[in-house]
């Protein structure tokens, strides 16, 4: 079972016990301003096997490796000029970077799923200053088991994988509440692999020029989060809602009307001001709370698609796609 450190209370205990079980190549849950993460040491293939293992992941899904500045990334990554101006730009925060891996980088392929890239990010926090006093990068998948909702909580975590875990960090509700954005430059352009955290628009302002959405769902998975299905609750997830069936719950955003509303077994709007960063923020705890009513669907209002509005469509959309029996 697992013991729960409050970063602002409990600061040093929660970094030595962090520290300890990272030494033991076990897995840590910690905050980031995305999700929580489930962190262990990414050049240590016993450690990253375990991440697999508790999250039940498939192993030709690469993990993303956090590191806590952009010259321990060139440690392990060969960044060209566009990669190396969006992490000045955009680290620590919601970014991650796919990069060709060093000759002879200590990230272990475990990590990477054997590709020749790897996807790095500087998360901003207590989880950066966790990884400069490990030294190494921590591979850092969300901390939920695989193709579920992903946590924006520690009790979200402890909910889930309390009793595989030994050490949980708890730094509150994440501020951002959606993954990091993933973005691959290369001869051809700036490509997104995932919407996220970081809207397409602030990139597209600092390389002064559009960033490339020609990865499609059938794609070669190359960074996390291209599973078709993925971020799924329980509940069926039926999308761009404008009618409530009997026994649905509904999930609203700006308020708009939604025919049939009073037939929804409970009722949640992710921004009732149509504030698409309070939207992303609340998105997966939102999802949540609808599937604890026992709905057997969750009917979602359309949600726009400009700014952070691709990220959270993009999680809805994986969220309802057909499921491997």
């Amino acid at each position: 079972m697992a013991t729960l450190y409050n970063i602002e209370t409990q600061s040093d205990a929660a970094m030595d016990a962090a520290l300890a079980a990272l030494g033991r190549e076990e897995p840590v849950a910690i905050p980031t301003e995305t999700v929580y993460g489930l962190a262990a040491d990414a050049t240590s293939p016993y450690a990253i096997s375990s991440i697999y293992e508790k999250k039940g992941r498939p192993r030709f899904n690469p993990l993303i490796c956090h590191v806590s500045d952009l010259a321990m990334a060139e440690e392990y990554g060969e960044f060209d000029a566009v990669s190396r101006k969006l992490a000045l730009a955009f680290w620590p925060g919601p970014l991650t970077l796919v990069v060709p891996l060093k000759p002879g980088s200590a990230i272990h392929p475990l990590a990477t799923a054997g590709l020749s890239t790897v996807g790095l990010r500087v998360p901003a926090g207590f989880a950066g200053k966790l990884i400069a006093r490990f030294g190494k990068p921590l591979a850092a998948p969300s901390a939920n088991t695989s193709g579920r909702i992903s946590p924006t909580s520690a009790i979200d975590v402890e909910d889930d994988l309390g009793q595989k875990l030994r050490v949980i960090l708890d730094g509150g509700p994440t501020k951002v509440g959606v993954e990091s954005t993933i973005v691959k430059s290369d001869e051809s352009g700036v490509h997104l692999l995932r919407p996220g955290g970081l809207s397409v628009e602030d990139i597209e302002s600092v390389i002064g020029g559009r960033v490339l959405r020609d990865v499609s769902q059938t794609a070669a998975i190359e960074a996390p989060g291209m599973l078709a299905s993925h971020y799924a609750p329980d509940a069926k997830v039926r999308l761009n809602a404008n009618r409530v069936s009997l026994g649905e719950a509904l999930i609203n955003f700006g308020g708009q009307t939604v025919l049939d509303s009073d037939k929804a077994v409970a009722r949640f709007d992710l921004s009732a001001s149509g504030n698409l960063r309070e939207a992303a923020a609340n998105l997966f705890s939102t999802l949540r709370a609808a599937d604890r009513t026992g709905a057997f669907s969750i009917a979602i209002a359309p949600v726009p698609m400009t700014g952070l509005g691709e990220a959270i469509n993009d999680r809805l959309m994986r969220a309802a796609a057909p499921r491997g029996k």
